[in-house]
Formats: C-alpha cells, structure tokens, sequence
C-alpha cells in the first residue's frame, strides 16, 4: 500500500450533508490537512481507492449504502487506515456493529470539531511513531510486524487495523501487569472515560479473535474484572 508522500494528510470525507462538509472541509483545511469529500458510499470507496486518504471520516446514513456496508468495503481495500464513523446514532449496538466492520473511532452529531481534529493529530503521531521503527514482537506464537499491521504463525496471517495494533502494542510494553481501560482509552484513543463506553472492550473482542485459540477461554489476553486487561504473552 502506498501512501501520500507529501507533507499533507489525505483526508477524504464521505457524508451526504453539504454544511457538514463545509464545515469539516474548512476546518480541516485550516489545520493544514488536504481534504476531498464524497456525498455518496460507492463515490467515497472509489475515490478512496484512487487518492489513498491518510484517514477517513465516514458518515453512517448515506443515499445509496450505510456506512457499515462502505466501511467494510474501504477495510477490504485498505485493512490500516484510520477510519472514524460519524452518525447521529448513539446505540451502543450501532457503535459495536461500527467496529465489527472495521471502523476505528465513533463520534456521535452533533460533535465538536476541535475534538475530532485532536482524535486525528492523534492517530497521526501515533504513526510517525511507529513508522519511525521496524518493530516485531511475538505473542502467542504469533509474530507480529508492526510496520506491515499483520501477524503471522506458520501459513497463517491476520492484518491488523490501526487501532488493534496500538492496543496490542501498549499491553505488550506492559505485559503480564493490568492496564485499566481508563489508561487504554486516554493513550490511544486520547478521550475521557465514560461509563457507557465499551471501544476498549470492543477493540479486546476483535483482537481475540484473531490471537486466541479460544476466544471463551482466552490464555493471551486476559480481563482484570472491574478494571481492565493484561497480556500474556
């Protein structure tokens, strides 16, 4: 996959709303960002695939698709970039069913612009970062290329998703000690705790099914009931 080697962030909007886009589009522009949007799901996964956006800020309630159907299919294309689901949706089934699908953030409308553009500088040192070293580490028998997001045992190979390779990374820096959800969600995603938010939980959910044998019974990534997660390697 080859990215934008310019000094601007490609960050393609895909939402139907025309004040929205002004909005972000302006905002975003201002921040330094190149920007192009798309009012429809199959013009914003064609443009994706032409113009290789850096990060992807996606609406759920498009004319022709939903969000969940162009997410799935931005994934099938680009398993790395950051994609942030954007909807007036708040159910925690919606945002669930948003990361089932490959989604790597949630903001629900109306949100604050300035947040959204803190969550995305975010994602962007966090790839400098990695970028910056050739990592691999082993969990499980499971080798994983943090350059490439993907794990590996013998002829088997997962890709990982931005975000399932940050959780990853930070347990494995503290293996074999609990790491709360409250430190999880403020070193990779960068927001405040709620009671309601479950992204940790989700985020362990996807990242068994790939790791564990047994997802029931994982032996990897284990819960601290009432606080939060460890990894054994």
């Amino acid at each position: 996959m080859v990215r934008n080697g310019g000094d601007k962030k490609r960050i393609l909007i895909i939402e139907d709303e025309p004040d929205i886009v002004r909005g972000l589009t302006d905002a975003l522009q201002f921040e330094g960002f190149d920007v192009q949007a798309a009012g429809s799901g199959g013009e914003g996964v064609d443009k994706a695939r032409d113009w290789r956006p850096d990060c992807v800020l996606l609406d759920l309630m498009l004319p022709d698709e939903n969000g969940y159907q162009v997410c799935a299919s931005l994934r099938q294309d680009d398993p790395v970039v950051p994609i942030i689901m954007l909807t007036a949706k708040a159910q925690e089934i919606d945002k669930v069913r948003g990361f089932e699908v490959g989604a790597d953030d949630y903001m629900t409308k109306p949100f604050s612009v300035a947040e959204l553009i803190a969550r995305i500088k975010a994602i962007f040192r966090r790839q400098a970062r990695l970028a910056s070293h050739d990592d691999t580490f082993e969990v499980g028998g499971w080798t994983i290329d943090a350059r490439k997001h993907v794990m590996q045992r013998g002829r088997s190979v997962q890709r990982l998703t931005f975000y399932e390779l940050e959780l990853l990374k930070l347990l494995r820096e503290r293996a074999d000690e609990a790491v709360s959800r409250d430190e999880i969600l403020d070193r990779i995603w960068g927001v405040e705790p709620t009671a309601n938010n479950r992204t940790v939980d989700n985020f362990v959910v996807k990242l068994r099914r790939k790791l564990e044998e047994d997802q029931k019974n994982p032996r990897h990534i284990l819960t601290v009931y009432g606080f939060g997660y460890k990894l054994v390697p």
